[in-house]
């Protein structure tokens, strides 16, 4: 529950600091007060966003905190998940500075607005005369159903399996496109690989193939060259061998006279062994040329593929074309693996089905259990409220449809007079009426849930008299379990608060302030017979307004 609340310099409020306590506490002031204000303020402490518009003075920063006694709600494991201190009583701070700037303080550990409004949802409802409208919308009516039917937890773990299955989904809508546009695309690469495949490619090959190719193409030329090298060279008298020889036996003769002679000895000894293994070598050459047209045929067939295939590729090298089948084995064997991928995708989406369906029906059944639960206990509360002949025809029906909360569809009707016809909420149901249910349903869900603090903003809208008396009796039995706020015009309902705080704009020099007072018991006592009578207080006023807090 909330026990504090300081305001520093937020919208018309200078500075306000108030205690709160259990019970039931009451709030009024006349339209334009600053009741809204108060409300802002809280507001801004459970995450909302703020503007600069919100600082009193735009020179300085406003602040404002609440303190929560959290001891009995749970929350250690909020605050460990958030890595933040935990205190019994815990303190959210809240400041915008004159920059714009906005900073969240949770027990001191800066936080942002999510974690702020993540804590905020176990602290305090707010309920608006907005959100009473909002009992007309589907989603809000299937959360009374399943607070009542407990189904927290299935939903959670529904929501698990839901947002995998779609996940799951979206992969395999993605593969089957793929895998559509891809079908062509496929049946040509796999054609180009098996064309590069069989020309069974090497790194290397095609110099090799065309060094081969003019030595054959050539044959006749290069046996003629080679053949008539040796024969000058092995000429048995005019030979370049005989000769160099006859050459190396003159100069052995004269080397012992002079170093110089004998160093030209050795170069041409060195130029006769190198001579001859040149002739060694073209011999060699000489005995393996061969004229094989068969060679030389499929030497040149295998050169015009490698052409082709480069041509068709727009590449220079094997190499390249190497590179290009590597790719197309990786996109061919890629693709061939999305049959893999869709068939277990297929199993998981089966599988995830199956877990969905049996939560959505265990969903159902406990809904269908509390429907009767809920019609009766809100029966009961309206009938006490003036509605005796209220009646609701609560309906789920399964559908074959994953929606975010299972896979019902919810018909909540309502008939609030014997003789006329059920029909939506929204459609039948009058502002008084609305006022009367949504009272009931928070009274029916303050028995289930374990918020500590509960503001009801104006719910008395469109009830009066003996209606607006019974309404005040509920909030007061509401507020034995939780901490209960109500701001009302209605003294019937003011008269029932353990508390009552008053809500009133001053005037201090050229500037007004809105300020919150905690009424003393004569206070109280004057202010529900000015809510009875008029700013001009009768003594009937004062007589009424006593025996309504009695």
């Amino acid at each position: 529950m909330i026990t504090t609340l300081s305001i520093k310099n937020y919208a018309l409020i200078e500075k306000l600091s108030i205690d709160f306590s259990k019970g039931f506490s009451i709030i009024t002031g006349e339209t334009g007060a600053g009741k809204s204000i108060i409300l802002g303020a809280l507001g801004l402490v459970l995450g909302k966003r703020a503007d600069l518009t919100s600082l009193k003075n735009k020179e300085e920063k406003c602040i404002i905190e609440a303190h929560f006694e959290i001891s009995k709600y749970n929350l250690v494991p909020f605050f460990e998940a958030n890595d933040l201190d935990y205190e019994d009583d815990t303190i959210i701070r809240r400041e915008i500075l004159p920059s714009g700037k906005s900073r969240a303080f949770i027990n001191d550990s800066p936080v942002n607005l999510q974690e702020l409004q993540e804590l905020g949802l176990f602290l305090i409802d707010i309920h608006s005369q907005q959100q009473t409208q909002e009992l007309s919308d589907e989603n809000v009516q299937f959360e009374i159903i399943d607070a009542i039917a407990n189904v927290q937890e299935d939903k959670a773990i529904y929501q698990s399996v839901l947002k995998s299955y779609k996940s799951d989904k979206s992969k395999f809508n993605s593969l089957i496109k793929r895998q559509s546009d891809s079908a062509k695309e496929q049946e040509y690469n796999t054609f180009i690989l098996n064309e590069l495949i069989e020309a069974q490619l090497k790194s290397g090959e095609q110099e090799i193939l065309e060094a081969d190719f003019e030595k054959l193409n050539n044959v006749e030329i290069i046996k003629e060259a080679i053949d008539k090298s040796l024969a000058i060279a092995n000429e048995e008298q005019i030979g370049v061998s005989h000769n160099l020889k006859e050459i190396k036996v003159s100069l052995q003769k004269i080397a012992p006279f002079s170093t110089e002679y004998h160093s030209q000895l050795e170069r041409l000894t060195s130029l006769v062994i190198e001579f001859e293994d040149i002739a060694d070598e073209l011999n060699r050459f000489s005995e393996k040329l061969v004229n094989d047209p068969e060679q030389l045929d499929l030497i040149s067939q295998k050169l015009q593929l490698i052409f082709n295939l480069q041509k068709k590729h727009q590449v220079s090298s094997v190499e390249e074309l190497l590179e290009i089948q590597a790719n197309l084995e990786s996109s061919v064997f890629e693709l061939g693996n999305l049959e893999s991928e869709i068939s277990e995708l297929t199993n998981s989406i089966q599988q995830k089905s199956e877990q969905l369906d049996s939560l959505a029906d265990t969903i159902h059944e406990k809904r269908l259990d509390s429907i009767p639960v809920l019609s009766q206990k809100l029966i009961a509360i309206l009938e006490t409220l003036g509605m005796p002949n209220v009646r609701f025809n609560i309906e789920v029906s399964a559908t074959s449809t994953y929606f975010v909360n299972g896979k019902d569809e919810l018909q909540f009707l309502f008939s609030a007079n014997k003789g006329t016809d059920f029909g939506l909420l929204k459609k039948v149901a009058s502002g008084g009426e609305m006022s009367r249910i949504m009272l009931a349903v928070k009274a029916i869900l303050a028995q289930y849930s374990k918020l500590p603090t509960l503001i009801f903003d104006e719910i008395d809208t469109g009830v009066s008299g003996e209606i607006a008396i019974k309404m005040g009796e509920i909030m007061k039995e509401m507020s034995q379990k939780m901490q209960i706020f109500a701001i009302t015009h209605l003294p019937q309902i003011a008269a029932k608060g353990d508390a009552h705080f008053k809500v009133f704009k001053s005037t201090v020099g050229e500037d007004t302030q809105s300020e919150l007072k905690l009424l003393s018991e004569e206070e109280r006592v004057v202010e529900i017979a000015q809510m009875l009578s008029g700013t001009i207080v009768s003594d009937s006023a004062l007589n009424h307004a006593k025996a309504l807090l009695n």
